[in-house]
């Protein structure tokens, strides 16, 4: 990075040497992985199917790629330079460049509300992460196998109305995800998944090789990769660009936090482009391991997010082997889900690290009960607390269940409120020296970054804001 003056040079020998502290990422590779983890998650293997069903296949595949180019990637960027500019956790990140660079205070808060919104997904994501993990035993023990489509539904009914195994299955993964955190970032997070995300690579290769079994893949194909643009909507274009959005851990710090554990000599340009590429191409490779099975069987491809936990397990029961690889299937899942949960738990456990002095293992211990603790209402909303509605006095909250607050909370508000706050912020605020310098891109490509930023990521997320709220 360039120095302007002996105030630059103190606060860049002070971030450098502070991240050498704290640890670095030990390459590329291991950001990419680390990044592509936190991506690649249940929006890919669960939602991303569904809602390419319900919305005419390829016509919407198209649209959801050009909405990742223009509104994913550039987003991706600023929050990573963000979190390398500051070298520390995103609330303190943001607090450092606006003291470094003489900004308004308030500015600090756009990490505050992506560390919040993570910290909130993560304790109802750690529920259905502990469904996951709940349906590999059922797929393993054969209980799918020949059962008609009300016994499979009534197995899915069965988990949700039983919050003793619901809290047992929520205390695994988020067991699971305490144990990576606690670790560190070498040792932890990187470690982790150099393991989880080469394995769930090839879990999905399989998966799409059986599904080349099934006698529908062609039918698949065409689906995923031959537009009609009859089918397309203007709701699922918003669809579209708000998946593109939320697919990528934009808006909830995460990015940020991972951001600051990049060395300087990694480009933010390249390597958030190819996240954005691989975590697409698991969306597609994840379309079609599913809809061969969906099409094989007569199902409906747009099944809505019954898809994963209804849909598929009553094809798995039908077929050949059909145990053996919905087993494989779920275990897909919780790599896909693990991944993102320690991503999600990553930001907050940074901040305690740093502000309250904690050691790792108990900043990890102490947010992770805490986040485990606010899981417990979204289990109980499930079963015990179903007439439980808090906010029903809010017209469009009327009937939803404390899950569903958090999930329209997190979702609707605090995810694309973040990412615009973030956009406004590296479009119109920050230095654009300081961002250049940051992004090492050449004069052209600094003014495509600069222009998409400025004028047309808000006014998409600002959509996706507006339009999810009516």
């Amino acid at each position: 990075m360039s120095v302007t003056s002996s105030g630059s040079a103190t606060y860049d020998g002070a971030i450098e040497g502070a991240n050498a502290k704290r640890g670095l990422w030990s390459s590329r590779l291991a950001f990419i992985l680390a990044a592509t983890g936190s991506a690649v998650g249940l929006g890919n293997i669960w939602k991303f199917p569904y809602i390419t069903g319900e919305n005419g296949g390829g016509a919407f595949v198209i649209v959801y790629l050009a909405c990742i180019a223009v509104v994913g990637i550039p987003i991706m960027m600023a929050e990573v330079m963000i979190g390398r500019r500051g070298g520390r956790s995103p609330v303190n990140s943001l607090r450092l460049i606006t003291e470094r660079d003489g900004l308004n205070p308030a500015w600090k808060l756009v990490g505050a509300v992506g560390v919040l919104a993570g910290f909130l997904i993560l304790s109802f994501y750690s529920v259905i992460g502990g469904w996951a993990v709940s349906y590999v035993g059922t797929a393993a023990s054969g209980q799918l196998t020949g059962q008609s489509a009300e016994a499979v539904g009534a197995i899915f009914s069965g988990l949700l109305s039983d919050p003793g195994t619901l809290l047992l299955w929520h205390t695994v993964f988020m067991g699971l995800v305490m144990a990576v955190v606690a670790k560190g970032v070498r040792a932890g997070l990187e470690r982790a998944v150099s393991i989880l995300m080469p394995a769930l690579f090839v879990l999905l290769l399989v998966m799409v090789g059986y599904a080349m079994t099934t006698g529908a893949f062609g039918q698949a194909v065409s689906f995923l990769f031959q537009p009609d643009f009859s089918k397309l909507t203007t709701s699922g274009i918003l669809v579209a660009l708000g998946h593109a959005f939320f697919t990528l851990s934009l808006g909830m710090a995460v990015m940020m936090a991972y951001g600051s554990y990049l060395p300087k000599n990694v480009s933010i340009a390249k390597t958030s482009i190819t996240v954005s590429v691989i975590d697409t191409g698991v969306a597609l490779l994840a379309g079609l391991a599913i809809f061969p099975v969906v099409f094989a069987n007569g199902l409906e491809p747009g099944a809505g997010p019954g898809l994963i936990f209804q849909t598929l397990p009553l094809a798995f029961g039908q077929m050949p082997m059909g145990s053996l690889f919905g087993s494989l299937f779920f275990i897909l899942l919780i790599f896909a889900a693990w991944t993102s949960g320690i991503s999600l738990l990553e930001p907050i456990v940074e901040w305690l690290e740093e502000q309250k002095g904690m050691n790792r293992t108990i900043s990890t211990l102490g947010a992770g009960l805490v986040c485990w603790g606010l899981g417990i209402a979204s289990i109980l909303s499930l079963n015990l607390w179903s007439d439980v509605a808090p906010l029903s006095f809010i017209p469009m909250l009327e009937g939803k269940t404390i899950f569903d607050l958090l999930d329209f909370f997190t979702a609707n508000i605090l995810l694309p409120l973040g990412g615009l706050l973030v956009a406004v912020m590296a479009g119109w605020v920050m230095s654009k020296q300081a961002m250049k310098n940051e992004l090492s891109l050449s004069d052209s490509s600094f003014k495509l970054w600069l222009t998409t930023v400025r004028f047309i990521t808000p006014v998409a997320v600002s959509i996706v804001f507006i339009y999810n709220l009516i």
